[in-house]
């Protein structure tokens, strides 16, 4: 049996480190014992996937040196490798499904179900599909049919006993058939949910070992049970720990950048993330902490993974990526990799423009367009407050923009004006006073070029970054506060 693993990001917003670790480890099994390792889109998601984010992240993880032997650029005998090109494969399967029993159309409304939810909760129940539609005859689901009446397709669960399976790194996990629920497999529009695409691509594509994060546990008793279904052999699986927090909480964008570009643009070599990433709940046997990913790959043995939660510390990041600079990158290199990085002909051409109308001597570039090769920059609270408005407006302003442009899919100017006009319109505040805080925030400076043109320069990475950062500075958000502030941005919105 030749070993296949894969990785299967969404793309639906900024390359995210965790794929990175989860990719790092698919690759290493699979190369480790001689096999193959595969990367899958899905982008079952129509309203948010994109292009653009695809792209990103093809480039993300070759940017760190990690890369598959079949994909949606690359090709293979397993494609296509985008799940919205296998659409009708999935609609294939879930008759297969409705043939034998094991799955049903449920024509439950949005209204029934968004009750009998809140029913549940209020009664401290197990929340989940109640069964309503399981049992209809078939001469009703064909009259409704008729009628053109929408519904998806639901997948039927056992109500008791237990899903008992065993699991490289824990051992034998038993989760019960009460808190599985009657997943939905197909969408109203045709499309499939996660699992029943994951399953069927997972078999046709010949995977034997699906190692993923922990979140997953949960839904893995509804993954074997289609297996069954079908008939089909399962593969192993393998639940890595999640990255943490310094606070031991879930690595979230709120509390660490999570976005692979912001590294990239701040400048961490790609070497020194890969190999801070493969010290994830890993360690090499002779433990120690630098280590290529060619180092890694020889000797790697996945049963050294530990199932303590794995610590994200930008610090520590940081500080083996000193150690990259300094014990690895002659002079000459680094100057090659400090042309690569900030100083490349196409980050150039795209500011010049607007640097040229302020400039009187080539010496002006250096003050002008410093923020842009710049990671947090040194400001403070008092010089957003400075711009006019009170700490608890700052805070709101920021906080609100902050999520609507976590909204914008395609990062260009006209994008970013529209969402803070769109949120500067709401508050009721006049644009540019708006704008003011965002120009301390995003370059430092009031005198900067444009706001939003500088944005999309810094590009959506970044430049979150520093609106999270100056929230920070202004006293951060606590939850109860954030409570407020979600309820009342969802009213605006």
């Amino acid at each position: 049996m030749t070993v296949r693993t894969r990785i299967a990001p969404s793309p639906t917003g900024d390359p995210h480190v965790g794929t990175a670790y989860v990719a790092l480890f698919n690759m290493a099994f699979a190369r480790s014992q001689g096999g193959q390792f595969l990367l899958r889109i899905e982008d079952t998601d129509r309203t948010r996937s994109t292009p653009e984010s695809e792209k990103a992240i093809l480039d993300a993880l070759h940017w760190l040196g990690l890369d598959w032997d079949e994909g949606p650029d690359n090709g293979g005998p397993h494609g296509p490798y985008r799940q919205s090109e296998r659409s009708d494969i999935y609609r294939h399967h879930a008759d297969l499904l409705l043939q034998t029993g094991k799955a049903f159309r449920c024509f439950c409304s949005t209204d029934r179900l968004d009750s009998l939810r809140k029913t549940q909760m209020e009664d401290k129940q197990q929340v989940g599909y109640d069964g309503h539609c399981l049992h209809l005859s078939s001469e009703d689901v064909a009259a409704r049919l008729a009628n053109h009446e929408p519904h998806v397709v639901r997948m039927e669960v056992p109500r008791e006993g237990q899903c008992t399976f065993d699991d490289m790194l824990r051992g034998e996990i038993s989760i019960d058939w009460a808190q599985i629920d009657m997943q939905v497999l197909l969408k109203e529009d045709g499309m499939p949910t996660y699992h029943l695409a994951n399953v069927v691509d997972d078999h046709l594509m010949e995977i034997t070992h699906v190692i993923r994060g922990e979140e997953w546990i949960n839904s893995a008793p509804k993954h074997i049970l289609l297996y069954q279904y079908f008939g089909w052999e399962r593969p192993v699986f393998c639940h890595l720990p999640l990255l943490r927090n310094t606070d031991k909480s879930k690595l979230s964008k709120r509390k660490n950048p999570t976005s692979i570009l912001f590294y990239q643009r701040m400048g961490y070599l790609p070497e020194a993330l890969l190999n801070y990433l493969g010290r994830m709940g890993w360690s090499m046997p002779d433990e120690r902490e630098k280590f290529t990913l060619a180092d890694m790959l020889e000797v790697f043995d996945i049963q050294r993974v530990s199932l303590g939660g794995p610590v994200f510390d930008v610090e520590k990041l940081s500080w083996l990526n000193g150690m990259w600079i300094r014990e690895e990158l002659s002079d000459e290199q680094l100057a090659d990799r400090l042309q690569e990085w900030a100083l490349n002909r196409e980050r150039l051409m795209a500011f010049l423009p607007f640097a040229k109308q302020r400039m009187e001597t080539l010496s002006d570039i250096a003050p002008l367009g410093n923020y842009l090769v710049s990671g947090m920059l040194p400001i403070s609270a008092d010089d957003l407050k400075a711009t006019g408005m009170d700490e608890e407006q700052l805070v709101i302003a920021l906080q609100f923009a902050l999520w609507r442009l976590e909204s914008v899919q395609v990062w260009q100017r006209d994008n970013i004006f529209n969402a803070l006009k769109a949120i500067a319109d709401g508050l009721d505040i006049k644009l540019k006073p708006f704008l003011a805080p965002f120009f301390i925030a995003i370059a430092g400076s009031s005198a900067s070029i444009s706001v939003m043109d500088s944005m999309h320069l810094l590009g959506a990475d970044m430049s979150r970054a520093r609106l999270r950062h100056a929230i920070e500075l202004l006293g951060g958000v606590g939850k109860k506060k954030l409570k407020k502030l979600e309820s009342d941005y969802q009213q605006l919105a």
